[in-house]
Order: structure tokens, then sequence, then C-alpha cells
């Protein structure tokens, strides 16, 4: 008992470490030198506090934190809320020549190589869940029927859930729980009366769910999220541990103006 190196950063420091290299993305070699230590120490405490942090899930009100996706689903049921979901893609080095599964890191979208996540907000723009990652080549609506979305918003509470056009087919899998843009009845030659109608209906749409694009900008502040340059198998607990401090900190910033 007690045998091996013993930690030369206590808890604050080792969490500190941690806090300043996902939000700035500053190197290990970088804050070993501004704390004193070696650098295998920096990296030990980041590999053991970001999974910590992942844990903690999103934190909705003071006391209260959503960890997974039906845990999302119930409190939108529950509160009579509406979620906004959407993927986010997030850059990621190439994989080694000869890998068999390098190809699948290339997004479809941006044609370079990433990983991609799956970001649940509220009405507010309030992050209330981000999943695990995938390789970028897959496609939105997979992932969201992978994470067993459909099957949560048939079988669980009446909930909306506004989208883009990447989750159209969804709407129907779950009883028009999932709102996407409305569809193009005509390809060409349209009646102008047709346009001026369908324009106004996909504003109205757009306008609704810009609010996830903003939840999805502040997570890109964070460096970690804006290019990762780490271990790929790494970004689940990246994302999801960035999702909810900033969950915390949006929680903390309404719960301030609030007061004022």
């Amino acid at each position: 008992m007690g045998a091996g190196a013993k930690h030369r950063l206590v808890f604050v420091d080792r969490l500190l470490v941690t806090l300043v290299h996902l939000r700035h993305g500053t190197t290990h070699d970088v804050l070993a030198c501004w704390f004193g230590v070696d650098r295998s120490t920096v990296t030990r405490a980041v590999g053991e506090v970001r999974p910590l942090l992942a844990e903690r899930g999103c934190t909705v009100t003071p006391g209260i934190r959503l960890r997974t996706l039906a845990e999302v689903v119930d409190h939108l049921g529950a509160s009579g809320g509406t979620g906004i979901i959407d993927g986010s893609e997030i850059r990621v080095r190439r994989p080694a020549v000869g890998r068999k599964d390098r190809d699948k890191f290339i997004s479809g979208k941006s044609k370079q190589n990433a990983v991609k996540t799956m970001v649940v907000t509220d009405e507010d723009g309030r992050v209330l869940f981000c999943s695990p990652t995938k390789p970028g080549s897959c496609a939105d609506i997979t992932h969201a029927r992978q994470l067993g979305l459909v099957k949560l918003l048939a079988d669980g509470p009446a909930v909306e859930i506004l989208a883009d056009a990447g989750y159209q087919g969804m709407g129907a899998q779950t009883g028009g729980r999932v709102v996407t843009p409305p569809h193009r009845k005509f390809k060409k030659n349209a009646p102008g009366w047709y346009e001026e109608m369908y324009e106004r209906q996909r504003k109205a749409h757009s306008s609704r769910r810009i609010r996830v694009e903003h939840g999805i900008a502040h997570l890109k502040n964070w460096r970690a999220l804006a290019r990762h340059l780490g271990r790929r198998e790494h970004m689940s607990d990246t994302v999801q541990a960035v999702a909810g401090l900033l969950s915390h900190q949006q929680i903390t910033d309404l719960t301030s103006a609030q007061q004022v």
C-alpha cells in the first residue's frame, strides 16, 4: 500500500491545469513549466480529471444535472420546453497511413478529417447534452438514431424537437415530434405564391432553431474544441467535459442576471 510516485499537484491544481488546457489549448510542456512539475505529471492530471468532468453532466438548475439523452427528454417533457438538436464537427489530426478506417474520419460536409457530436440545447441556447463523438463521415440523422433518440421520443413524453434538414425523416418516425424545415414541393417553375409561403415558413423555423448554433459557438470558444490535436479516443470526454463546464457557467450567469 502506498507504493509508487506521489502526486506533486494537489487536486485543486490538477483541476486548474485541466481547465486551462481545455479552455486555452495550453500545451502540457508549458503547464508543467508554470506549475513547476514534470510534463508527465500534467499529462496524468489531465487524463484523470477530464473523465471526472465529463461524468458531471450538464447543469440545468442549481443542483440538477442531465447526464444522458433520456434524462434530457424527460426534463423537456416535464418542463414543457422545446429542445433543439444539431450536429457539430471538430477537426482532428489525419489518421496514420495504412490505418484501415482512415477514410471514415473524412467529413462529407467539410471534406476534412473530423469527429462529430450531437448537441442539444433549450430554446435559450443553453447546452443540455453533448453526445459521445462519431467519425466525421457519420450522417447527423444516423448519429441521432444510434443514440436512441427516435425510440426515446416515440415512447417518451410529448416533446418538440427542432432540427435542420439533415434530420428530415425523423418526424415521421417520432409522430411529428422532430420538426424540420418544410419540404420543397416544386423543384423548379414554382408559383410565386408558393415561393413566398415556403420562404416565410423556412425563415420562421430557422429563427427558432438558430439558438442551437449559439450554443455550439460557445462550445467552440474552448480551444480544445476549435481544433483537437490530441488523441481522437479522448474526444468524447473532452466534448462532454466542456459541455458540462459551459452549462454550469450559463446557469450561473442566468442566476446572476435574475438577481440583478
